[in-house]
């Protein structure tokens, strides 16, 4: 997924954002060998839910937008979240902000998962790209579960092109 939201462009800044299962450390861990800063919550206690992560990230976004006033770039978000639109305080509501700063914006996410709104949006006033278009390049296969089948390995396959 690095490979497709940076295809080829110079990165000023990239930030991944989640939670610690620890079972994920190893995703986090290739990550930052790519340069990538990340910011790493720990779930609620009480139900084990994500605590501030989308917020975390849509200050970072926000911050970038202010602190490159006048030279702004491309946003790439991977993310289909569109929670928290009809508030205004939600991925979308500062995608749209930023993009009124004038940053051209893409979106990277699953079609069935991403919010229909923010997708629309996207597509009419930046990029929206199809994750499953790219399945085969974005998806990994784990180590199973004790007392479940190994599946079989895949070899990488190459990122096919954008269009622009």
């Amino acid at each position: 997924m690095i490979r497709l939201a940076r295809r080829q462009r110079p990165i000023g800044r990239a930030l991944a954002v989640g939670s610690v299962p620890p079972q994920l450390r190893r995703v986090w861990n290739n990550l930052e060998a790519e340069g990538i800063e990340v910011q790493l919550f720990e779930r609620g206690k009480m139900g084990g839910q994500e605590q501030g992560v989308d917020q975390a990230l849509q200050t970072a976004m926000l911050r970038d937008a202010l602190d490159n006033n006048g030279d702004p770039g491309t946003a790439v978000l991977l993310s289909g979240d569109g929670a928290g639109f009809v508030d205004g305080c939600g991925f979308h509501a500062d995608l749209e902000r930023m993009r009124r700063k004038g940053w051209r914006i893409e979106i990277l996410a699953w079609r069935h998962s991403c919010n229909r709104r923010m997708r629309q949006w996207a597509e009419q006033n930046g990029r929206f790209i199809a994750l499953d278009d790219f399945y085969p390049c974005v998806t990994y296969l784990e180590e199973p579960q004790p007392g479940q089948p190994w599946a079989e390995s895949r070899a990488p396959q190459p990122l096919p092109a954008l269009e622009d």
